[in-house]
């Protein structure tokens, strides 16, 4: 089969499938760890995995009480992170993230300026309602997430790896806040969508999180094992359908493409950019890889598409007026892949 992979050298190669079939092991603890915590939520923990393995961030919508911030602290614990968690709020400054020098006198009375880092130093930072601070704050964020470091009076500082971030949103709650703009939306690698818990989840979830005792996460992983994992993810095997799937279909999603539906593309107002088919090319090789299977297939690709390229699009104001949704154009655009 011909892959993305052939023209590396077959010795760095050799040792793939072994790895690989380990990595699904270890995956499948972790999977088994996070649900018993995490109720009636499985989609969601996979979508949020696929995503940690990725190396990527992710943006989780979903109203207040869904368990998005326990899911947050529960990763923390099962993959051995150092997790910690900021509240955003409007008068949040970004000091209060990347942290602040401040000056010292010695015995001698000697003074110098001493780092003292914020928050953001973590292996797993959870950003709590990210669209209630400002502009400057989130783009203080958001730029350490692409660059993974950050620079205070001039000075650099890295950030530790891995270093991700997963940051929620209430859709409901729509005053004092600051809604991201596109530019900075594009660094989540995905938007994943909370919902309600079906009823059976939801009655589990009664019974087991109302007694005396409730079920803790157990450590399952470290960091580094998860840094094994995410450069595993980029060595997995890509066949060229696979590729030429995620080109179809990032390419239809951008109005006045050539290759595109004039009656799908005539719907959208801004498309994905480049960086949302990488972004789909690594997530369809973790998600093989949390599904259990060596290379990933263009199911994959129409599994991901909706978290990975939602928000990166924007429909026209008449399509949105004729009642259309980015989660409808995108199922269309998926059809168009068969």
């Amino acid at each position: 089969m011909n892959t993305i992979n052939e023209l590396r050298p077959l010795a760095l190669e050799a040792g793939i499938a072994e790895a690989t079939e380990a990595a699904i092991e270890r995956m499948r603890a972790v999977r088994a760890a996070v649900g018993a915590v995490i109720f009636g939520q499985d989609r969601v923990v996979d979508e949020v995995l696929v995503t940690l393995i990725s190396g990527g961030h992710g943006l989780l919508v979903g109203v207040p009480g869904l368990a998005k911030t326990r899911l947050v602290e529960t990763l923390g614990v099962v993959l051995g992170l150092d997790a910690r968690r900021v509240q955003f709020t409007p008068d949040l400054m970004p000091a209060d993230i990347l942290g602040s020098e401040i000056l010292e006198e010695a015995a001698d009375r000697r003074r110098s300026f001493r780092f003292l880092p914020g928050p953001i130093f973590a292996q797993l930072l959870m950003a709590d309602e990210i669209n209630r601070a400002s502009p400057r704050t989130q783009s203080a964020l958001l730029q350490a997430m692409q660059e993974q470091h950050v620079s205070v009076a001039g000075v650099r500082y890295d950030l530790p790896k891995p270093f991700l971030v997963l940051a929620t949103q209430n859709p409901l709650e729509q005053e004092g806040t600051y809604p991201l703009p596109e530019a900075q939306l594009d660094r989540f690698l995905m938007q994943i969508d909370v919902d309600y818990p079906d009823r059976a989840a939801e009655r589990r979830i009664l019974i087991e999180t109302t007694g005396i005792t409730e079920a803790a996460p157990q450590r399952v992983m470290d960091g580094e094992a998860l840094l094994q994992v995410q450069r595993l993810v980029r060595r997995m095997p890509v066949g060229v359908a696979v590729v030429d799937a995620i080109l179809d279909l990032v390419r239809a999603a951008r109005p006045g493409e050539g290759d595109g539906d004039k009656t799908i593309t005539g719907l959208i107002s801004w498309g994905p950019g480049p960086r949302a088919a990488q972004a789909l090319m690594l997530a369809a090789r973790a998600r093989a890889l949390l599904d259990g299977r060596l290379a990933p297939s263009r199911a994959d690709v129409a599994a991901l598409a909706e978290p990975v390229l939602k928000h990166r699009m924007a429909l026209t104001f008449a399509a949105r007026a004729e009642g259309e949704t980015l989660p409808g154009v995108i199922a269309r655009l998926v059809a168009r892949l068969a």
